[in-house]
């Protein structure tokens, strides 16, 4: 059965607050290498990210080490402040991934 959600890369600095989300509650002690996904980019650039998934879209994180210290710091309380005070580029959709 083929999946038909979209597929969306997503950088550390476009990473919206719900993503992040999805992100820490999908992986409460971070991720190690048996969760990273290794693929080529339409620009054949090898790529190593974390998939979160929702009802419509698979979420491909591009793993770095910003991403991780964000996710171990992360605080539901948080929450809000960082969506407050997320870089303008955050709040911009991410792109698609290009089949």
């Amino acid at each position: 059965m083929k999946d038909n959600r979209k597929r969306v890369i997503v950088d550390f600095k476009k990473l919206t607050p719900e993503i992040l989300a999805m992100l820490v509650e999908k992986y409460p002690d971070g991720y190690d290498d048996d969760h990273i996904i290794t693929f080529r980019n339409a620009k054949n650039e090898v790529i190593e990210a974390v998939e979160v998934t929702t009802e419509d879209t698979k979420y491909l994180v591009k793993v770095s080490t910003k991403l991780a210290a964000t996710m171990e710091n992360y605080d539901e309380d948080d929450y809000e402040e960082f969506k407050t005070n997320a870089p303008e580029e955050a709040v911009q959709p991410p792109h698609d991934l290009e089949d």
